[in-house]
This record gives structure tokens, C-alpha cells and sequence, in this order.
């Protein structure tokens, strides 16, 4: 073999290793554990069920909130912070989603753990089939930037007087009150 060939021959392998190193790695949410998980933002106890939302930075780093208004509070507050990947759950199934995949759903009757009201769904069919039945209002993932993010004051009071009266945790009613 001359040199000529294995110049060219060492390029393409090079070439290749290039290329498969840029490729975006596939990024995923990890499990929630909820003996140890904590909202980052409200430092409440993370369950794995449909509100839970994460971040995955780009250092590796998981960070879980237990609402996705705790999640854009956070995401507020650190604009310097690089961000890999941002997911939430699908209301119906619990799956996650990436947050800029999902359709959104507003609802003042929305129970979420820190009564910010907002849901998410896989398909906008899912989430206007919600609406059709429990009534809100379709967001989708550009409307959360211009969304108020106030939480729902009344609500809140409500779950307090819950947790005051025994209830562990006013949002566990959600599906009862709101999807039926």
C-alpha cells in the first residue's frame, strides 16, 4: 500500500470518528424515586405520577419538580444554565414527553400539585378531549412562554385546609374532581 492510500485511508477513519462523535446523543428522563426525590423549586416530596416534570442538563444532571409551573419558575431563574432536555407526563398515562413534543391543557378546575393548573398530553386530540369534557384551554409548547404562571390561589388554600384536615396531599384528588 503507498502512502498515498493510507493518507487516505487514515482521513476517512478519522472522518468517521468525527462524525459518530457529533452525533446527538439520545437523552432521557430518569425514574422518579419518591422516598428520596424533591422539587427543586418547592422542595415538596417528587411523586411518580402525571405532574412530575425534569430537566436533564446538559452536564448530566437530573433536576425534578413535582409541577410543571415549578419547572418553568426554575427554568426562569436559571437562563444561564444549558439545558439538554426538558420533559413532562402525559396526564392520561403518565408517560414522559418531551416538553416541546406536548400539547397543553389550562384549566382554573385543574388540580396540580402546586395549583399552577397546567397539564400536558401526548397528542393535542388527547388534550382537546379533556377540554371537551372538563372544559380549559389548549397551550401549546410557544404559548407557555407568553402563560401568567400564577398559581391558583383558592385552590391552594383548599389543599391546605386537605393537608391540615389529613390528607396528604391535595392533588391526589385531581382525577376524581377534574377528569370525571
Amino acid at each position: 500500500m503507498n502512502r498515498h492510500n493510507l493518507k487516505l485511508i487514515l482521513f476517512t477513519f478519522l472522518l468517521l470518528l468525527f462524525i459518530t462523535g457529533c452525533e446527538k446523543k439520545e437523552i432521557k428522563p430518569v425514574a422518579i424515586n419518591e422516598e428520596t426525590d424533591k422539587c427543586e423549586v418547592c422542595n415538596m416530596q417528587v411523586k411518580d405520577n402525571q405532574f412530575a416534570t425534569e430537566i436533564i442538563l446538559e452536564n448530566g444532571k437530573a433536576i425534578v419538580f413535582d409541577d410543571i409551573g415549578c419547572m418553568n419558575k426554575w427554568i426562569e431563574e436559571n437562563k444561564n444554565e444549558k439545558i439538554d432536555a426538558a420533559f413532562v407526563r402525559d396526564y392520561s398515562t403518565s408517560k414522559w414527553i418531551e416538553m416541546e413534543n406536548a400539547t397543553y391543557v389550562y384549566g382554573k378546575s385543574i388540580k396540580t400539585p402546586m395549583a399552577y393548573n397546567v397539564i400536558s398530553f401526548t397528542t393535542k386530540d388527547d388534550a382537546q378531549n379533556f377540554i371537551d369534557e372538563n372544559k380549559g384551554s389548549l397551550l401549546t409548547y410557544k404559548d407557555l412562554e407568553k402563560h401568567s404562571w400564577d398559581r391558583n390561589k383558592e385552590m391552594m388554600e383548599e389543599m391546605k385546609k386537605m393537608k391540615m384536615n389529613g390528607h396528604s396531599d391535595g392533588a391526589s384528588m385531581e382525577k376524581s374532581d377534574s377528569a370525571h
